[in-house]
């Protein structure tokens, strides 16, 4: 890391209080968009494998575009059937592999990710990859005998620290939905979910979307009485007293399937709903439309080179570490900007905001600030090495 990169930071007068509102969400793993990223970042991992594999170096690639097109089902009490089967199709750049048919390879990452995350049949989905060769231009940013891989993009990362008391809700709820203990508790709750929380002034509130599957429910009034002991379940171990919202579509009249949030697979994508890469969780879990946030989309990004993911994973990491180390401050947020082309160690803007939650010495976090983002700037290899091992999750 060079001089050329130009670090700024703001400080902002003393915290006026929260404002009267907030909003945010999480999608979980068997959401449609989790689903892509998901896959798309399995892809890109066990691509990362094979080049050190085959080269003893990554190469260049990018599969960070892929599609989810919903099937079509006829859930019913007991168990129903799916009619049609989902299609996820995986796009992307990639340098060839000696030997090895890329369009399997994609096809077999996807497919061993989707059988190791969801509980569906695999035979529910067909796996197409669609995945090219690269641009020339491009495959040189991880040329051979470059010191540094160099950004291959010109691309922001934006990040925040700490997580608000709804923000931290949220992604507690989101983390019971998914653990075996509520599995075990709750056969029939599907791994598709999705948690928005709300504040106005004080009051918090949850809804929680949650696709209960067919042949674990035996009619309407079983469907409700595990949605009811979903809500207490999700009060109880949560530690949250507001008010919860499961399935608020639900008709309590109604008398047969319709009417409720039914499913064969526990996906939503078998019948009402499709996905993409990057319209889902941000790369901390969450999407924070009252936060800075970037819209790249991490999942299926090169690790290596690709600012759009390495820039907004750092980015919350360098404030996470400036609030840590600083807990006075009520607020912390970074940004990072990149030119294609130079080596991704060296950003061209690192811009800090710190808003304090009382008085203290302004030179001092300054320095934090800067301090903090050059540690981080100097061991991006070892956070791409954790990329690559999966050790890290991007949304």
């Amino acid at each position: 890391m060079n001089a050329g990169t130009r670090f700024v930071v703001q400080q902002a007068p003393l915290a006026g209080g929260d404002p009267p509102f907030e909003m945010c969400e999480h999608k979980g793993i068997g959401h449609p968009d989790s689903i892509c990223d998901g896959a798309a970042e399995a892809v890109s991992s066990a691509l990362c494998r094979a080049y050190l594999d085959a080269y003893g170096a990554v190469q260049h690639y990018n599969v960070d575009k892929a599609l989810l097109v919903g099937g079509e089902s006829a859930p019913r009490f007991g168990g129903g059937r799916l009619l049609t089967p989902l299609r996820l199709i995986v796009c992307g750049r990639a340098t060839p592999l000696p030997g090895v048919d890329l369009a399997q390879f994609v096809q077999a990452a996807a497919q061993d990710y989707l059988a190791a995350h969801l509980r569906c049949d695999p035979s529910c989905f067909i796996i197409e990859s669609a995945v090219r060769g690269g641009s020339p231009n491009l495959q040189r940013v991880l040329a051979k005998g470059t010191a540094r891989p160099r950004a291959n993009d010109t691309s922001f990362g934006a990040g925040f620290a700490p997580f608000s008391p709804l923000e931290s809700i949220v992604l507690k709820a989101a983390s019971l939905l998914r653990s075996w203990a509520f599995r075990e508790a709750f056969p029939a709750a599907g791994d598709d979910y999705k948690v928005m929380g709300a504040r106005i002034g004080d009051e918090l509130h949850l809804t929680v979307a949650l696709a209960i599957v067919d042949q674990h429910v035996r009619g309407i009034p079983e469907y409700f009485d595990i949605k009811s002991g979903i809500a207490g379940y999700l009060h109880d171990s949560i530690g949250f007293s507001g008010p919860i919202a499961v399935n608020a579509l639900d008709d309590p009249r109604a008398a047969d399937e319709s009417g409720v949030y039914l499913t064969v697979t526990g996906l939503s994508a078998e019948h009402g709903d499709d996905g993409q890469v990057g319209r889902g969780n941000r790369v901390n879990g969450l999407i924070t439309p009252g936060r800075p946030m970037s819209l790249e989309a991490a999942a299926g990004k090169n690790s290596l080179a690709h600012v759009g993911k390495l820039y907004n994973l750092l980015a919350h990491q360098i404030a996470q570490d400036i609030a840590a180390a600083e807990p006075t401050l009520h607020e912390v947020t970074v940004q990072m900007l990149s030119t294609i082309g130079k080596p991704v160690d060296e950003p061209e803007l690192v811009a800090i905001r710190l808003v304090a939650g009382e008085s203290g010495n302004a030179v001092d976090r300054e320095a934090l600030g800067i301090a903090c983002a050059k540690v981080r700037l100097q061991a991006i290899d070892q956070l791409s090495a954790d990329l690559v091992a999966g050790r890290v999750s991007v949304f």
